[in-house]
Formats: C-alpha cells, sequence, structure tokens
C-alpha cells in the first residue's frame, strides 16, 4: 500500500462515510446479462487493454482485481475520496452478479483493501485498518495489518487478524499466497521503507517472516508483490531505480529450484509508462492473463484534436483512463518473453 498513493492513504479514513454508498455506485454500473469466465470478456492479446470498461474500469479508483482458479468470481479493490473497500462479483445461474461491497466490509468501522485467496480458495486475506488483538487502535491508517476472513455457505464469516508471526506492532499489507500456504507480503517499521516478506506454512503454522534479498527488494522501497501460485516468479512494485519508465514500476524476478532469484527486470514500456505508478498485479492461476493496475491517460483517443470541452472533462469524470487508477489485462506471454 505505498508508492504514489501514500499521501491518499495517510488521509484516507479521517472522515469515513458510510461504505452504501460505494456500493450504490457499483451497482449502477449495470451488471445485467454478463457470462463466461472473467466478466465475459473478449480475452487480450499480447498488448495491454483495460478490463471490463465501464464496468469495473469505471472512472472510480479500481485497483487489486483478483479472480478464483476458474475465473467465475471476482475481487476489486476500490477507493472513492475517503472511502476504501473491496468489491465482490460472481456468476450465479450463469450470469454475473451486479459489483456489490463484500458482505463482511458493510460497515463503516474498519476498511478493506488488497484482496488474496488462499490456495483452496476458502479464505480471503486482506490488508485493514482495524487493529488486532492486543494493538491499540489508531485513527486513520495507524494500524496496518492483515486479516483473514472464511467462507461460510455461500457467504462469508467473521474477519479475524492473520496468526503471529504475519502480525506484529509494524506495518503488513498486501499479502499473496503460494500452492503450498506460503505467504508473501509487504513489512516495514514506521518510518522505514517497505520491504517484500515470506513466510512459509509448515505443519499448520507460519514460519517467522524473512526478508527477500537484493533481488526482490530492488529499490528504495519494493512493494505489494505478487508471487505466482508455483512460486516461479515474483511481481513486485519498485520505486528508486535508475532503470525506472514510470514513477514506480513493476518488475519481475524469477525464481528457481533451488530457491535462487535472478535479476530483477523492468517489464517494459507496455506496462510501465513515463508518469504512472505500479500498484498492483496478479496473474490469473491458469497462468494465461496478467491483470494489473494502472493510472495511465488515454489524450489521443478521449481528447481527439488535442481540445477541452465541458463534456470532455465529464466524460473523464465518469469514465475511465481519466487520471485514476484503472484494471488492466494481457496476455501472460509477456511474462515468459521476460524469462532469463
Amino acid at each position: 500500500m505505498t508508492g504514489k498513493y501514500t499521501k491518499t492513504f495517510a488521509l484516507l479514513m479521517l472522515a469515513l462515510l458510510p461504505l452504501a454508498f460505494v456500493g450504490e455506485l457499483a451497482a449502477q454500473e449495470g451488471i445485467t446479462d454478463l457470462r463466461g469466465p472473467y466478466l465475459g470478456q473478449e480475452p487480450p492479446g499480447m498488448t495491454p487493454e483495460l478490463f471490463a470498461p465501464g464496468i469495473v474500469s469505471n472512472g472510480l479508483f479500481n485497483r487489486d482485481c483478483i479472480a478464483t482458479a476458474d475465473g467465475k468470481e471476482m475481487f476489486i479493490g476500490l477507493m472513492h475520496g475517503g472511502l476504501t473497500t473491496v468489491l465482490w462479483t460472481r456468476i450465479v445461474d450463469g450470469r454475473w452478479t451486479p459489483l456489490e461491497i463484500i458482505p463482511f466490509a458493510l460497515g463503516a468501522d474498519f476498511a478493506v483493501f488488497e484482496p488474496a485467496l488462499s490456495p483452496d480458495g476458502r479464505t480471503l486475506y486482506f490488508l485493514t485498518n482495524q487493529a488486532a488483538a492486543g494493538q491499540e487502535p489508531k485513527p486513520g491508517w495507524g494500524n496496518q495489518n492483515i486479516f483473514a476472513v472464511d467462507r461460510e455457505g455461500d457467504g462469508w464469516g467473521e474477519p479475524y487478524p492473520a496468526p503471529e508471526p504475519i502480525t506484529t506492532e509494524a506495518i503488513e499489507y498486501y499479502p499473496s499466497l503460494t500452492s503450498d500456504g506460503t505467504m508473501y507480503f509487504t513489512h516495514h517499521e514506521r518510518r522505514q521503507p517497505p520491504s517484500i516478506y515470506r513466510s512459509r506454512l509448515v505443519d499448520g503454522q507460519y514460519t517467522e517472516p524473512e526478508r527477500l534479498g537484493a533481488e526482490v527488494n530492488c529499490g528504495e522501497a519494493s512493494y505489494n508483490a505478487f508471487v505466482a501460485f508455483d512460486e516461479s516468479y515474483i511481481i513486485t512494485c519498485v520505486s528508486g531505480r535508475e532503470d525506472m519508465i514510470g514513477e514506480a514500476d513493476y518488475y519481475i524476478v524469477f525464481r528457481d529450484e533451488d530457491d535462487n532469484w535472478s535479476e530483477p527486470r523492468n517489464m517494459g514500456d507496455g506496462i510501465n509508462l513515463p508518469g504512472t505508478s505500479a500498484s498492483s498485479a496478479f496473474v490469473s492461476r491458469d497462468g494465461k492473463y496478467l491483470f494489473f493496475s494502472s493510472d495511465r491517460t488515454n489524450d489521443a483517443e478521449n481528447i481527439p484534436d488535442g481540445k477541452l470541452t465541458l463534456e470532455i472533462l465529464r466524460k473523464l469524470d465518469l469514465g475511465p483512463q481519466g487520471g485514476l487508477a484503472d484494471i488492466y489485462w494481457v496476455d501472460a506471454g509477456v511474462i515468459e518473453k521476460l524469462r532469463p
């Protein structure tokens, strides 16, 4: 949860309003007859495309797009002014349901963001500003913890903190899990730069987290890392490197069977653009599609003659590519092209 949006998050909860308002905004997107995996969208090629324009990429601040293994259930992080939450949609009776706030996050007592699924899809991990047991509740994002919630029937139970040693008095966020339950996440002490850590799941217990080496923690700040389900690579958001294209870029680092990591590689100008900030990536369980968040704009399309009008400004305010984060997806073959 760092990078370009630090100031936004610092103010995020100072004037928290009822999250139901966001639910109303999302429901107005009108998902009524979409069928098939990934909201019935036409799969992308090797050039990134907006994902579900007008539905998911809708002019609001959308981030953290993940899906279940079969692509029939999706979770999207959403920010709107001082609100932050996770939206949920799934296929019921062959059709996608309208986007809605995931039921356990309907209250205004705490915020929910950065969802990640367990290997079996039965548990959802996420970032929250809720204090864990033994912590002093703090305003805004004074608390940053990884919590979890389990499925109960067709719904969800009550959230609870991720177990120690993952949950500490320090800052932890952006969980990502491998097939054996290993958790990668961002950790940092207050007023210190963030780094990527890893905790193995052994006999049902998480081991003491280890800070990954300089290949992964490769800039002034490394954060919000997605790990491949088979742990063969990690995509991390990085700032403070000389080979960057944007303000913060997506980098990929490959891992071999002996737990050695390759040198980090910038994912290139198809993924990273000048003036943009990396914040969130996800690769579908079958390895076919890379989803990522980008705050890129498209003036050539949105302002074709280079002249602003009130109508254009209204369109940018109500649609994607207006300067807030949108969700893009691309054929995951772009990853193989970067493999050493």
